[in-house]
């Protein structure tokens, strides 16, 4: 088996997909109006309307935290707030370097879920993502 996305819910999925591409630096794939893909080399982030899945309510993950691999999320961190105007990303933790090894950038999506963007710093840590 082999992993491949994880799927957003929304309201908004133009706005998530335009949040979601901007962070990835790449073009969300629009096959319909309620649904996109951020397709990175790694895995792909599906963004789909509420009303695709009516079963589902739309709200803040409070449990999951989707994840970026960065070559310098300094970098990132500036790019996003440097240029960004007075309503730029929610910035939870600016970046900071944690005990296991990766240094991490803490932002809310949109629609109020937690996005970690790092890059491995330690030995150790580039290691496991070579």
């Amino acid at each position: 088996m082999d992993f491949i996305s994880i799927r957003l819910i929304t309201v908004d999925v133009d706005r998530l997909a335009a949040f979601y591409a901007s962070l990835a630096q790449t073009d969300a794939v629009r096959p319909t109006p309620d649904f996109a893909e951020i397709r990175t080399p790694r895995g792909t982030i599906a963004i789909a309307h509420a009303r695709t899945v009516p079963f589902l309510t739309p709200a803040p993950n409070g449990s999951v935290i989707v994840e970026f691999l960065a070559a310098d999320v300094d970098a990132v961190f500036r790019r996003l707030t440097g240029a960004a105007p007075a309503g730029g990303p929610d910035v939870v933790q600016e970046p900071t370097t944690m005990p296991w090894g990766n240094r991490s950038l803490l932002l809310r999506d949109p629609d109020g879920n937690l996005v970690n963007v790092f890059t491995p710093v330690t030995p150790a840590a580039i290691a496991k993502f070579a």
